[in-house]
């Protein structure tokens, strides 16, 4: 063993996270593990593992469960076509979890990464795994500066995982060169002072710990303004479920009217497709919650609006939405700007 991977197990044994799904080699527990830490940290994720897990304990559970439900424990953690990719995965299976990494691997959602991860730690099988925290910490220890997107980056730094890993016992160097990016070797303010792999590290010794790793491709971002509609008619209000290939798919939400630029109220107003949700002779009384809510998220920022319309419960005004009383809508999966807005 070479003292890179020496060092870094040696560090995980004393300083390694006591989580659940490390005190088990199930791997569907560790499957729904690394889907929900692929965009999500262990903080924010540790309570909707239990919760996940508790309603869907096993393979069979979760493929036989209604998609709107697998959506709604979901709900909270975003980035929703993981939970669509879990459901459909989970039904391919026919109640068995796959036991090889091809299988794994074949799996709908799963990325050389996390086909790694499962084989390592569930099986014990020698695949190294390369995720954010592994790039950080292999480019600055070894000092490498090609950029960790690039064809040739993937590679090399593949390569290089693979060579580090200790093969006799892959669960507990994986695990162990994770957290130590994740703790130790973090991407701002690394604690390099008290770093026990500080000795060896090329980016310490010449100054460019904050320079590694390197993107060659920042992230475009586009601007979205959505005009919300929260429909007061009696003790009822609208619904609808998205259902294009867009961002929240099969997500429900409020009555919505997308537009290309920010619009004030009075312009809102006056647009003929917020006429169109009411009968004829409709008077709604409107009014603005909130303005220009800023929702980030990883290609896209959206702008929202709030408006609250209060109308007749017995005319058919919003007669393309499902109509639900108001206090079943925490019944819906609805993504967290929704439930957002509707606080204000």
């Amino acid at each position: 063993m070479n003292e890179f991977t020496k060092t870094i197990v040696e560090w995980y044994e004393e300083n390694k996270r006591e989580l659940p799904w490390r005190e088990s080699a199930d791997p569907y527990l560790i499957w729904i593990s690394e889907i929900i830490l692929q965009q999500t940290r262990v903080a924010q994720g540790y309570d909707y593992f239990l919760r996940f897990i508790k309603r869907f304990p096993d393979v069979q559970t979760l493929a036989a469960a209604d998609e709107d439900e697998v959506m709604k424990y979901w709900q909270g953690l975003g980035y929703y076509s993981r939970a669509r990719n879990l459901h459909a995965a989970a039904k391919s299976m026919n109640g068995v979890f796959p036991k090889t990494y091809p299988e794994v691997l074949a799996l709908k959602g799963v990325g050389e990464y996390t086909a790694a991860a499962i084989c390592s730690f569930a099986y014990g099988m020698p695949y190294a795994v390369v995720d954010g925290n592994v790039y950080r910490v292999l480019s600055r220890y070894f000092g490498i500066d090609t950029p960790i997107d690039s064809t040739e980056g993937k590679k090399l730094f593949a390569a290089l995982a693979d060579e580090m890993l200790d093969k006799k016992h892959p669960a507990v160097y994986n695990q162990g060169i994770m957290d130590f990016g994740a703790i130790q070797c973090t991407p701002q303010s690394p604690n390099c002072l008290f770093c026990p792999l500080a000795g060896g590290c090329s980016a310490l010794s010449k100054g460019l710990v904050t320079k590694l790793p390197v993107k060659q491709h920042k992230t475009k971002t586009t601007n979205r303004y959505f005009n919300y509609i929260y429909v007061r008619a009696g003790a009822y209000t609208f619904i609808n479920k998205r259902t294009g290939n867009d961002i929240w798919k099969n997500l429900f939400e409020l009555p919505l009217i997308e537009t290309p630029t920010a619009l004030s109220e009075e312009e809102f107003l006056a647009l003929p497709e917020f006429r169109a949700f009411f009968a004829s002779g409709e008077v709604p009384v409107v009014r603005s919650v909130c303005r220009e809510v800023k929702h980030v998220l990883s290609h896209r920022v959206i702008y929202a609006n709030l408006y609250e319309v209060t109308i007749s419960e017995n005319l058919t005004s919003f007669g393309n939405f499902q109509k639900i009383k108001v206090e079943e809508l925490e019944q819906y999966a609805i993504s967290k700007l929704v439930q957002n807005l509707i606080k204000y």
